[in-house]
């Protein structure tokens, strides 16, 4: 095994306690590793650790190429570990504490040691009970959502429909003995038997069990199946029920507002009185502890308690990413009283008493606006505590189209609007019906009302969950995603390219915060393209609007934080993996499987294609955290060579589109964006699974370009769905700027290293040779010069490529003189410049590079990434 293995904490130092437990991937080198069972985990002193280990992948030879690891909670973490393959010690780690899962008929029972948790098979409740020392800290978990019959637009009234999730299957994915994984499935049922049979919202809830936590995380996935112009989301939230059992005033509130300030009360306050019941009750109050008995009290407090009011009901709710507000009421039917307001809350707040109590935090609360967290009824014996992932008391979602659709009516029409706004119009394509989004919560089970501290600590590693990584230097060694290298600030030109590199990220990162790309629907997602001279990203101009993975910005991402192990820059990615993979594609309907382009709404435009859905986005999250929400989205893409069958993805622009018609013998199928997707899906299903299909449908069309007389240059092969195989007797030329900027050169890189086929290789590299060679050169080798030549700078990693493999100094002195000629606007140092606009101009101080765009600057950083990697070494000076 390659010695150096040294897995680190990705923001540095470890987090001062583990207390919910953590899940990495991490990668092997081909041929070094036989199974997972081989893996142990020490810490920093040498020590084995529990841990627990799983496949996520294989490499051909059937070595292990990816694996899950998990370590249990614990309240001291090493500063680092290191990964061995000895097999030597227990992977569970001696008499450490296990997960133990108990199955019935009925139910699931998970106990980590700490706490407990029961799940019923079905039913309306996500579990029966959650419990700490024998303790039941919260009871009958539960979905809700609330159905409007129309927006709220003046005068009028609208009718409000409650819903409740309604379990119908259980899975145990895992069963430890570090981690459990218990997956749900159902949907939403009306509460009310007057409201008849009518299901929507189909859910998944995933539960994550760790030895020893006191926590459990929760994620919970759905999708959207309403009808946008009928069905208004006015909320949707998990709901718990809270025992309590001390007298009021040792119940307690706790709510964290914004930079890791709390509101901490009783539901009976006894500070502030104009009688005092006594420095130690008033210090015991505050601090959580149980009070003195009433004995023990100023008598004057005692006897009068039942005139002192009880706070019955709080709610925080974060109707935008910049405000919050606070406030309580006594009882349904008097009136809220305002507590406080703030910026951005972090999602948390817990309901306790001495004996126990529940504490919940929304992962990215402020971030995915609007928000809410509801305390009921804690004057009672039973309380409720709603998580609310939209706000009742915001809007109703409205996700109806846009506008009226011009009159474009006909594909001629559309094709004309495409030339004015970019937005690719099709009546009917507009439509939400499919799209999903994923929140994560963590739910604290307390065996009394901890320390204000312990809280903050909780909410804090609740918002920004502790992540061990592999460092760049192991993930390259292990030759892993493609044509990548470490950070290397080795010369000055190198150093000028890592700083503009930087400079994109930076100015990105800067761009979500002063634009405010945060919401439900678009948290993740970035701008298109910049308007200077509105000062504003053109977020209501057609197609130039929120960017969906146009030119792959996910992979820049991915493979930045690859290189330089940035914390920053792996958050950033994981929110853009959790959006697009998410809102951009269909998970259910007639487009299942496929994304949308670019669009002022994510799901708006017209053009539904696997260059958005594909895989090749997702699976570096999947593998690097293993997470089952993300394998989930890969996994609904094996079968999703099936689409072109159902929608032609060049049906407005096909040069036979007199003639063509879906044949499930002989589909139009590019060989640029959609084979490099249907590559990525099937190269990973293959590795996840070891499918025979999906390997098989790889395999055989690689072969198949490999036999075109053009091989990728032909542009377009007739597929076979029922055979997997493309018709290779196709001697036609047709070249798109577009073919290799959706992930094609990174998976055409892997799959001629991983797969011994000359004949793929070879058309590969010819494609990747000619792309930008001269016309003279173009002729000579295939008879014509080719069209559709654009993007020169981002297609210089095409001729670093060929020069890496063909060992060329010609071809790697023409792949950075492209890179500099480029063509687009990343070309010239005053790109990488920011100009700040104030106010009045502006409704806010912005900075602005107003030649930057998205398009531009991812690829701009994959071409960077790629051609240091391959001909670094050729770079001028």
């Amino acid at each position: 095994m390659t010695a150096n293995t040294r897995i680190r904490w990705i923001d540095g130092a470890p987090p001062l306690e583990l207390s919910g437990g953590t899940t990495w991937g991490i990668p092997f080198a081909r041929g070094t590793v036989s199974g997972a069972d081989k893996l142990t985990v020490h810490d920093a002193g040498g020590l084995a650790v529990a841990s627990q280990a799983w496949p996520l992948a294989t490499w051909p030879d059937g070595s292990l190429k990816w694996a899950g690891i998990a370590l249990p909670a614990t309240d001291a973490p090493s500063p680092e570990y290191q990964v061995n393959s000895d097999g030597g010690a227990s992977p569970g780690g001696g008499t450490s504490p296990k997960v133990v899962v108990t199955e019935t008929e009925d139910t699931v029972t998970v106990a980590t040691g700490t706490l407990e948790m029961v799940i019923g098979r079905s039913g309306s409740a996500l579990f029966s009970t959650l419990s700490r020392g024998g303790v039941t800290v919260a009871r009958d978990g539960r979905l809700v959502s609330l159905l409007q019959d129309g927006p709220a637009e003046g005068p009028g009234s609208f009718a409000r429909e409650a819903f409740t999730g309604e379990v119908t299957a259980v899975v145990i994915e895992q069963s430890g003995p570090v981690r459990a994984v218990v997956r749900l499935e159902g949907t939403h049922r009306p509460d009310s038997p007057a409201s008849g049979t009518r299901s929507w919202l189909p859910f998944v809830v995933r539960f994550y069990f760790y030895a020893g936590a006191r926590s459990v995380r929760l994620v919970h996935s759905f999708i959207w199946d309403g009808d946008a112009d009928q069905d208004f989301l006015a909320g949707l939230g998990v709901r718990f029920t809270v025992p309590l059992r001390s007298g009021l005033h040792d119940r307690h509130i706790r709510i964290a507002g914004a930079d890791g300030g709390f509101l901490a009360e009783a539901v009976r306050g006894l500070t502030g009185l104009r009688r005092d019941p006594g420095e130690a009750v008033r210090r015991a109050q505050i601090a959580g502890s149980p009070t003195p008995p009433l004995a023990e009290w100023n008598e004057e407090v005692s006897r009068r308690l039942h005139l002192i009011p009880a706070w019955n009901d709080y709610t925080l709710s974060q109707l935008s990413a910049d405000g919050f507000e606070l406030r309580k009421r006594t009882a349904p039917g008097h009136a809220w009283v305002g507590i406080s307001g703030g910026t951005r809350a972090a999602g948390f707040c817990s309901l306790s008493d001495t004996h126990g109590g529940l504490g919940v935090c929304v992962r990215d609360f402020w971030q995915s606006h609007p928000g809410q967290l509801d305390i009921r009824n804690a004057a009672t014996d039973e309380a409720s505590l709603t998580a609310w992932l939209y706000s009742p008391e915001a809007q109703p979602m409205d996700l109806r189209f846009y506008h009226d659709g011009l009159g474009q009516d006909t594909f001629e029409d559309q094709l004309e609007g495409l030339e004015i706004t970019y937005e690719d119009y099709e009546p009917g394509f507009g439509n939400p019906n499919g799209i999903a989004r994923t929140h994560e919560l963590t739910l604290f089970a307390y065996s009394s009302t901890p320390a204000t501290e312990t809280l903050a600590a909780d909410a804090k590693a609740a918002s920004t969950p502790a992540l061990l990584q592999a460092t760049p230097e192991y993930l390259h060694s292990a030759q892993v995603f493609g044509d990548w290298a470490p950070v290397d600030r080795s010369t000055p030109a190198r150093a000028e390219l890592e700083d503009r590199l930087d400079f994109l990220f930076d100015f990105y990162a800067g761009q979500v915060e002063q634009r405010r790309w945060y919401g439900f629907w678009n948290y993740g997602d970035v701008m298109h393209t910049y308007d200077a001279d509105r000062h504003v990203w053109r977020y209501d101009v057609g197609g130039y609007a929120w960017d969906n993975s146009e030119l792959s910005p996910d992979l820049w991402l991915w493979y930045s934080y690859l290189r330089s192990g940035r914390a920053d820059i792996f958050r950033f990615a994981e929110a853009m993996t959790r959006h697009t993979g998410e809102v951009d594609v269909y998970h259910s309907g007639p487009w299942r499987g496929l994304g949308s382009r670019h669009n002022v709404q994510h799901w708006g435009c017209s053009a539904k294609q696997l260059r958005i859905s594909t895989p090749a986005y997702r699976r570096f999250y999947y593998y690097l955290t293993a997470d089952e929400r993300t394998g989930d989205l890969l996994s609904e893409l094996v079968d999703s060579d099936q689409n072109f069958l159902g929608l032609d993805p060049v049906r407005k622009v096909r040069p036979d589109i007199a003639t063509y018609r879906p044949d499930r013998n002989a589909l139009g199928v590019g060989l640029g964006t959609d084979w490099g997707s249907l590559a990525a899906t099937w190269l990973t299903d293959w590795e996840r699974t070891g499918n025979p299909r999906s390997r098989d449908r790889l395999l055989g069309t690689m072969a198949d370009i490999g036999a075109l007389k053009y091989g990728f240059l032909t542009g377009e092969a007739l597929y076979n769905l029922d055979k997997g195989r493309f018709d290779a007797g196709r001697e036609a030329i047709r070249v798109s700027h577009l073919s290799a900027v959706f992930g094609l050169v990174e998976i055409c890189s892997e799959l001629v290293d991983l797969v011994p086929d000359k004949d793929f290789e070879r058309a590969w590299l010819q494609y990747c040779r000619l792309f930008l060679a001269t016309e003279q050169e173009q002729t000579e080798a295939v008879g014509q010069p080719l069209d559709g030549i654009y993007l020169t700078q981002a297609h210089s990693r095409l001729s670093a490529y060929a020069a890496s493999r063909l060992r060329d100094p010609g071809l790697a002195a023409r792949a950075w003189e492209s890179f500099a000629a480029g063509g687009e606007h990343l070309n010239h140092h005053s790109a990488f410049t920011l100009r700040t606009i104030e106010p009045p101009h502006v409704l806010l101080s912005v900075d602005e590079a107003p030649t930057v765009s998205t398009n531009d600057a991812s690829q701009f950083g994959l071409a960077v990434i790629q051609n240091l990697a391959l001909v670094g070494e050729h770079l001028p000076h």
